[in-house]
């Protein structure tokens, strides 16, 4: 009984305490990002090789799913673009057969996942590999939307980058001068509103805007209908996908880079969600809800589907109160596919180009990319080029596999460096986060125990390396505290070294402090640490008075803040 309850999704936990002046809420949330859904979903379609209309299925049949059975209040499930270069992939190799089989496959591997209680696991892949194929993804997604974007006559696209580049450049001078000034334009409206009108949802300002300019002034690009011919206007009977042991053989591989992309992405999602709420997911849940989805979504004529983080804080900032909001941007989808899909066939394809430029353009984080290639350690940077470079000119499943070894590697590598042989009669303490009492136990002049700790302030410390295995622990110290502390005390005297996703996590634990009104303050940084945040200018974002050379200078710098707060 206790085995079945742990899996019951949040659909069904959540009702307890449901109020009738909820439901208004989720059926507004409902809607705002149905209206976003509607563009990215056939966009998503169309960059991953098929119809317009599977883009629909997903998003409408995952979609409702995920919502129901999964382990988030505020997650929406759909088409993504961290998928596209896989599937368009998948679909080039072995045609959309392969393609419903590798992500039938992948469902089936996501529910086990959840079933085996691997959802912790996923979090563990370091932040470098992740940043590293995202951008990966993001460059070739940006290549994938040129021929639309620049309304080239190309009948065949290669899955190949480099193949990619060279096609463009041999087409170049088709350029319709037409759909580009309409792309630039739609990049453009996409911005503005996000700039001045971030209420309305960029991508369908720009569908609705580009569609009746080409309409009305009868202007020759191509659109949905001219390429596809029509749109369904309900979804399909359901059948099973046609299984061959050949075809599975053929499609494994990528049926584990779906199911892994998968996890990763809808997981982000789930604690994306959370830190805007504060609610807290349930990884296992989640992914066994993600795998029957994309079953699901198979047996409907869909494609592989995940969290969407973008439609996911739409959600959220939309007053989203349950998971029935996400059911309800499902059968939204289902009414805008039932009475738009005349509508639908007017939209040109440079508009959906235009809002697949600037989806690649966020999911890029450049930014991110920046930072651990310039202010992080060389192994970090190594790690992080390598994915990138293997995901762009080789295939995502070699960028991650190769980026994941290397990181592990380099983590046996620094675990080596900051070894020491020590006598066996040494005490050793325990390489993990915990409140500090144990130190008591030892010789220590610096023991809490030995200390005055005022009243309102909270201190923990980390023992040993500070790496991507442990960095996930410090997102749920502030969790097990009753109440937030006025001041927060991480001793990092142990610390001997971090990685990036270790500062990373810090950076996020600085700014949970932040949401709660707690001050943290660093105790016991060592000279190569600090020379690190001097580096990334951490130092001046938490404030250099808050990071103190010991214990004692660190109870001070407290006493103070409480002093200040009176």
């Amino acid at each position: 009984m206790k085995n079945f309850v742990q899996y019951l999704p949040r659909s069904v936990t959540v009702f307890k305490n449901y109020k009738p002046r909820m439901l208004s809420s989720d059926l507004f949330a409902g809607l705002s990002v149905a209206i976003v859904a509607l563009p990215l979903a056939m966009a998503f379609a169309i960059a991953s090789g098929v119809e317009p209309e599977r883009g629909l299925f997903t998003a409408i049949i995952a979609g409702f799913l995920i919502s129901m059975f999964g382990g988030s209040k505020y997650q929406i499930g759909g088409p993504t673009g961290a998928f596209v270069v896989v599937l368009y992939a998948v679909f080039i190799k072995h045609g959309y057969d392969g393609l419903v089989i590798a992500t039938f496959l992948a469902g089936i591997m996501l529910m086990f996942m959840g079933f085996f209680r691997l959802g912790n696991i996923i979090k563990f892949i370091p932040y470098p590999v992740t940043v590293g194929f995202t951008t990966g993804i993001a460059l070739i997604i940006f290549t994938s939307q040129v021929k639309d974007f620049l309304g080239l006559s190309i009948e065949s696209m290669p899955a190949d980058f480099i193949a990619q580049l060279e096609t463009y450049a041999l087409h170049l001078k088709d350029t319709s001068w037409l759909a580009f000034a309409l792309g630039v334009l739609g990049v453009f409206i996409i911005l503005l509103f996000k700039r001045f009108y971030p209420k309305i949802p960029g991508p369908i300002a720009v569908i609705i805007i580009l569609s009746l300019i080409v309409w009305v002034f009868g202007l020759d690009v191509e659109t949905i209908g001219s390429r596809f011919k029509e749109i369904p206007s309900m979804l399909p009977s359901p059948a099973l996908p046609d299984f061959s042991l050949e075809k599975i053989r053929a499609v494994f591989p990528d049926a584990v880079t779906i199911a892994i992309l998968g996890a990763i992405e809808s997981l982000l999602s789930c604690v994306v969600a959370d830190g805007m709420t504060g609610d807290r997911h349930h990884s296992n849940k989640e992914l066994v809800a993600q795998g029957f989805a994309n079953m699901c979504s198979c047996l409907f004529g869909g494609i592989a589907a995940t969290g969407a983080i973008a439609r996911t804080v739409t959600n959220i900032k939309a007053g989203a109160f349950s998971p029935l909001a996400g059911m309800f941007h499902a059968l939204f989808l289902l009414l805008f596919m039932f009475f738009l899909s005349s509508f639908i066939l007017l939209i040109p394809l440079c508009a959906l180009s235009a809002i697949l430029v600037v989806v690649a353009w966020n999911m890029s984080e450049f930014h991110h990319f920046k930072s651990i290639l310039l202010k992080s350690e060389r192994h970090d940077a190594i790690v992080l080029v390598t994915t990138f470079a293997l995901t762009v000119f080789i295939d995502l499943n070699t960028g991650v596999q190769t980026g994941i070894m290397m990181a592990a590697l380099l983590f046996i590598k620094r675990m080596i460096d900051v070894t020491q042989i020590t006598d066996k009669k040494a005490k050793i303490k325990d390489l993990d986060f915990d409140a500090v009492n144990y130190d008591e136990e030892f010789d220590d002049k610096d023991a809490l125990s030995k200390k005055n700790v005022p009243e309102g302030v909270e201190v923990y410390e980390i023992g040993g390396p500070f790496f991507f295995g442990i960095a996930d622990k410090l997102k749920g110290v502030l969790d097990t505290v009753a109440a937030a502390p006025k001041v927060f005390i991480l001793r990092m005297r142990n610390v001997p070294m971090m990685d990036e996703t270790g500062y990373h996590a810090l950076e996020e634990f600085y700014k949970m402090c932040q949401e709660k009104g707690t001050i943290l303050v660093l105790s016991g940084v060592n000279n190569t640490l600090k020379h690190r945040f001097k580096k990334k200018e951490f130092d001046k974002t938490i404030g250099a008075h808050n990071i103190a050379d010991n214990i004692d200078e660190a109870l001070k710098r407290a006493q103070e803040i409480l002093g200040e707060q009176v």
